[in-house]
């Protein structure tokens, strides 16, 4: 049987939510007894220490945590963008390569940890975007291409066309702001040939 305590903090309760014990806590004065008790009745499933998830149900079963909503939980913060390499198959360089692997740029965290039934790789940057961008895309991929079992001398020069395709100023921006050292020297090249 459940306490009124516990009754009350399901109240404050919302399907499809993820909370961080210290979220509960203004609700509760047990938290970690109501969070064992709603974690055994399967109300809320722990995803991790201090995280938990209160799923939405469906005719088929529960869904998964939302993604964008799990990594603000857990970083404390919605500065982060998500992506895969996979998304450099969009850019139309002859990338095919499939990867099993999301990685959330962000400035709190870094290293590979496991998140709603998945282990996804958490990378520190200085700066970050809002959201993804062909621009930003192009960068990360230049980035990132001794990491991926792509060709590197076949991607590069298609790079090399892209980068004749794109508005100059923002790909330029994106450089400066996304780009590592060696990536800016490659891109200040490309950029010079193409103006």
């Amino acid at each position: 049987m459940q306490t009124k305590a516990v009754e009350a903090l399901k109240r404050h309760l919302r399907p499809g939510r993820v909370y961080r014990r210290e979220d509960l806590r203004s609700w509760s004065h047990s938290v970690d007894r109501h969070l064992k008790d709603l974690t055994n009745e399967g109300t809320l499933k722990k995803l991790r220490t201090g995280l938990y998830y209160y799923p939405r149900q469906f005719e088929f079963g529960e869904a998964p945590a939302d993604e964008r909503e799990l990594v603000k939980a857990f970083l404390r913060t919605d500065r982060f963008v998500v992506t895969s390499p996979n998304v450099y198959n969009q850019l139309g360089l002859g990338t095919t390569q499939l990867y099993n692997k999301r990685v959330v740029y962000n400035q709190k965290r870094h290293g590979t940890f496991p998140l709603g039934g998945r282990m996804v790789t958490f990378e520190r940057r200085l700066n970050v975007p809002k959201q993804l961008s062909q621009e930003f895309l192009l960068v990360d991929l230049v980035n990132e291409l001794d990491q991926l079992a792509e060709d590197h001398e076949a991607v590069l020069p298609r790079v090399r066309e892209k980068v004749k395709e794109m508005d100059s100023t923002k790909l330029s921006r994106a450089v400066s702001l996304y780009g590592k050292y060696s990536t800016k020297k490659k891109f200040q090249e490309m950029l010079q040939h193409a103006a």
